[in-house]
């Protein structure tokens, strides 16, 4: 169960609903989503924050003992090897509070995830023309 319990507007409201230990780590996994895609745009969607770019890029979201990360099933599938050792589904990846983040294979994903809906919204514009 998600620890916050408000509707949050913003990223920052989202993160400020939880504990400090756990703020400090959804930050610094904010910092490294846009440190790899400087210019996506940071929304909140489905109660969450996440990150668009010429569509859904990731979101990343608190939970009781993990933080969840959410690159697409493409993402998780293109990094299926590293993932293996994290719990998870389609699409969704739980990388445990109680270990270290993995903020360079964050920013690894994130930046496939760029390359990738870059490449789509540039093959649409060819198809339009």
């Amino acid at each position: 169960m998600k620890l916050a319990t408000i509707k949050p507007k913003t990223v920052d409201d989202y993160i400020a609903g939880f504990p400090e230990n756990v703020q400090e780590i959804l930050e610094k996994v904010r910092a490294t989503i846009r440190k790899a895609a400087p210019k996506a745009e940071e929304i909140i969607s489905y109660q969450m924050p996440a990150f668009k770019l010429k569509g859904n890029l990731v979101y990343f979201g608190g939970w009781k003992n993990h933080i969840g990360f959410y690159p697409t099933s493409s993402g998780t599938f293109a990094f299926k090897k590293e993932l293996s050792k994290y719990e998870g589904a389609k699409g969704s990846v739980k990388f445990p509070l109680d270990q270290p983040m993995p903020f360079g294979l964050i920013t690894k994903i994130v930046k496939f995830r760029v390359k990738e809906n870059l490449e789509r919204s540039e093959a649409k514009t060819k198809k339009k023309k």
